[in-house]
């Protein structure tokens, strides 16, 4: 077994091996039914993965607040505030008050941020 996931190529084979196991353990009815040797490589395939993810893919950790998941997306979309406020038919001036907590969000702006940017309606409801 490797001991580093050094390329985007060992990292998609790391996953497949992941995979594999996933379905061999569905397969047997659940994670329980996978042999020791198995449990422990499948463990250590989960460490090396989120290892490279960590130190090469620079995944984002998941915002904790509204504002950072709309700050994500705006930036995701590479759009302004103002070209936001657009697209949510509000004020700029709106809109910067609420993504700079001076202002709460209210109901058409959580609204917006569903129907606009596709952001899960359960997602905002736990974020507020």
């Amino acid at each position: 077994m490797i001991d580093k996931i050094r390329n985007k190529n060992q990292y998609v084979q790391v996953h497949q091996l992941i995979e594999a196991f996933i379905k061999k353990a569905t397969k047997g009815g659940g994670f329980n039914s996978l042999n020791k040797k198995d449990t422990e490589e499948l463990h250590q395939l989960t460490l090396l993965a989120a290892d490279y993810e960590k130190n090469s893919l620079k995944i984002w950790p998941l915002p904790i607040t509204i504002n950072d998941v709309v700050q994500k997306k705006i930036a995701e979309m590479n759009i302004t505030q103002y070209k936001l406020a657009a697209l949510f038919e509000m004020s700029s001036s709106k809109i910067s008050k609420i993504l700079n907590d001076k202002r709460e969000p209210d109901i058409q702006f959580l609204k917006a941020v569903h129907e606009k940017l596709g952001i899960d309606g359960n997602m905002i409801l736990e974020l507020i």
